[in-house]
């Protein structure tokens, strides 16, 4: 508890009273870690991902129990402080310190346990876990969730798209229960049958609502067989943007749903051109995979390079994480950068002259950009999707008549600081080329794992019909607004 009071002076700014803090408080049973401004590890503990940001949180604390969280939130709440949860600290906008300076950072990494029922599959996940740290206890189990490539991401944001989504959902939909720590410091747990509404903004928004400090989900048999495969051609603006059509024509039919895939679009060799690859897991027998392609292949011309490794699920996910799933074997990096995000309503595809104008931005204006750039186009529904067989109202992540979500992301030239204004330009350019190109009142929405702090209308593209409920929602849980940060919700 001393580190907690010493905390709490520095969030009154009156620094003359520690000394009595300590003498006082200082035999409470506590002894919380808590790194504060000015000591040595302060600057390494308050580092970003994305160091286009730089935030200076009043406190980075490292609770070891969940009754130390509880303390850690009763306190921001008696001072009338923000406080945020960070698991792995990937947010695209620095939430995990607050998104600006003066937050109390609630860092999670000391909960790290994962149990997994040899019988029902179930696994209860600490939240300080990082998906690297999964996959590996989970497949030690032959069990597998749905979830994302990088290793170093926490679990906390639990939202989860990967390859196998289109097959077991989102993370979001495998989530049975939820241990969190609420606004008010009190330590409960949310599911269907307890506190359902919270449970239900937990699974799309739990950030605003709660600290998470484990969930318990249903996992699934992990496949035997698993092909990572990728293609590659170069187009011109015009060949791209009738590829992208092709493909969006296949993916409307009847793609299997052990069939996840996503188009890479980056810079070309030439101004005028782009690189297209195709690339995705099939969670299939491995001698299906040129079968299931093969109605979008033959009307596609050659591709100028193609690659298939085959193996087990946890070979496939080895390749997709780079080599490695070991968090720590090398530490964490960063990078500078800007991210977008959209997602195309899959009764309302994306139109020849959006797809014509998209492709044409990137080959031309992205060929200049003063900025390192990747587009991916990635498969979200299609007729047979897990994702977009759950009812937009049976948890807060609304976007479940998406066909893709399209993820547009630019680095500074060496990832590192200064990011260039006219990044954002080229983005914004990109992005309204497919929307002022489609019908008016095209009901696109955002992806939220993609957080983007300068989009305008992010209570409706995020969230859609269901922001209302969550504000109301918001009051009743968290009315003073403890959990608040630039995309939180809003009271």
């Amino acid at each position: 508890m001393l580190r907690l009071l010493l905390l709490f002076a520095v969030i009154r700014s009156t620094l003359a009273q520690v000394g009595d803090l300590r003498g006082n408080l200082g035999n409470q049973g506590f002894n919380i870690s808590v790194v504060l401004p000015g000591e040595p590890s302060y600057t390494s503990v308050s580092q970003p991902f994305n160091l286009r940001y730089e935030f200076h949180p009043a406190a980075v604390t490292f609770p070891s129990s969940v009754h130390e969280i509880s303390e850690i939130v009763k306190l921001g709440e008696n001072v009338n402080h923000q406080v945020v949860a960070r698991s792995g600290g990937h947010s695209y906008i620095a939430n995990g310190l607050g998104g600006k300076d003066g937050v109390i950072v609630v860092d999670l990494r000391n909960f790290q346990k994962i149990t997994v029922d040899p019988h029902s599959g179930i696994a209860v996940i600490e939240t300080g876990n990082r998906l690297g740290d999964i996959v590996t206890a989970l497949t030690a189990h032959g069990r597998a969730l749905p979830h994302g490539t990088c290793p170093y991401v926490g679990i906390g944001a639990y939202g989860g798209y990967g390859f196998t989504s289109r097959l077991w959902g989102l993370t979001v939909d495998a989530i049975l229960s939820i241990d969190l720590v609420m606004a008010n410091g009190t330590i409960t747990t949310a599911s269907e049958k307890l506190n359902p509404d919270l449970f239900w903004a937990m699974r799309g928004s739990g950030g605003s609502f709660g600290i998470a400090t484990s969930i318990t989900v249903k996992t699934f048999p992990a496949p035997p067989s698993a092909t990572i495969f990728s293609f590659n051609w170069h187009f011109t603006a015009d060949d791209a943007a009738d590829a992208l059509g092709k493909f969006q024509d296949f993916v409307l039919t009847d793609a299997p749903a052990e069939f996840g895939a996503e188009m890479v679009f980056t810079k070309g060799d030439v101004q005028g051109n782009v690189s297209v690859g195709l690339a995705g897991g099939w969670y299939g027998p491995s001698d299906q995979l040129n079968k299931t392609l093969a109605p979008f292949m033959r009307v596609m011309p050659p591709p100028r390079e193609m690659s298939f490794d085959i193996g087990d699920y946890l070979h496939s996910a080895v390749n997709l994480a780079g080599g490695s799933l070991n968090t720590m074997s090398a530490p964490d990096g960063t990078d500078t950068f800007y991210a977008k995000s959209l997602m195309t309503p899959q009764d309302s595809p994306m139109s020849d002259a959006a797809r014509k104008a998209f492709l044409s931005s990137l080959a031309n204006e992205g060929f200049t950009a003063p900025v390192g750039w990747f587009i991916q186009v990635e498969l979200f529904g299609g007729r047979n999707s897990a994702i977009n067989a759950v009812k937009a109202q049976d948890t807060s992540f609304s976007r479940r008549d998406s066909l893709f979500t399209i993820q547009f992301y630019s680095s500074s030239v060496g990832n590192v600081p200064p990011y260039p204004q006219a990044g954002f330009t080229f983005l914004d350019d990109v992005v309204d080329s497919i929307v002022n190109n489609s019908p008016r009142g095209w009901d696109y929405g955002a992806y939220t794992n993609y957080v983007d702090d300068r989009l305008v209308d992010w209570q409706k593209r995020y969230y859609g019909q269901n922001y209302a409920r969550l504000r109301q929602l918001k009051d009743i849980y968290d009315p003073r607004g403890t959990f608040s940060f630039p995309t939180s919700i809003q009271n």
